[in-house]
């Protein structure tokens, strides 16, 4: 249960606290004789709510986030790397996505507002910003 969990949140902590959770209610509850299908389902059922009340700014934060021991401040960004994001942005991602990030990063607009410039859907800007984010970790991965 907790692998499943784990699996949909990527959160050790929440999946622990939902499979938790689960088996709280059960006590609270009295049954005793339960399936283990329904307690994955159970515990499926209990992390897609947890995901639901995020807004889609903080799924996207809960994503991506970097540990802030991963990177010390004096060290992140430096000149080359804020240049090899501008590169990747101007030359490895689709105009689509270019105009997205653009939008978002340069200009400072929300989803809602991007997706009204573009006549595009909330979820393929997140989408769009997504893929972005993907190449670029991939990019900087590879440069070390």
């Amino acid at each position: 249960m907790h692998r499943l969990a784990m699996l949909i949140l990527h959160d050790e902590d929440a999946a622990r606290d939902i499979v938790h959770d689960v088996f709280e209610s059960l006590l609270n509850s009295g049954l005793t004789d339960v399936s283990a299908q329904y307690l994955l389902r159970a515990v499926r059922n209990r992390c897609l709510n947890y995901l639901r009340s995020f807004t889609t700014r903080e799924r996207f934060k809960q994503l991506y986030a970097v540990d802030e021991h991963e990177i010390a401040d004096e060290e992140w960004p430096d000149d080359e790397t804020i240049a090899m994001i501008y590169s990747t942005v101007a030359n490895d991602l689709t105009d689509a996505c270019r105009r997205v990030v653009e939008l978002r990063f340069t200009d400072g607009n929300s989803y809602k507002e991007i997706a009204s410039t573009l006549g595009i859907s909330e979820v393929a800007v997140y989408k769009h910003l997504r893929h972005a984010i993907d190449v670029l970790r991939k990019k900087l991965s590879q440069n070390g």
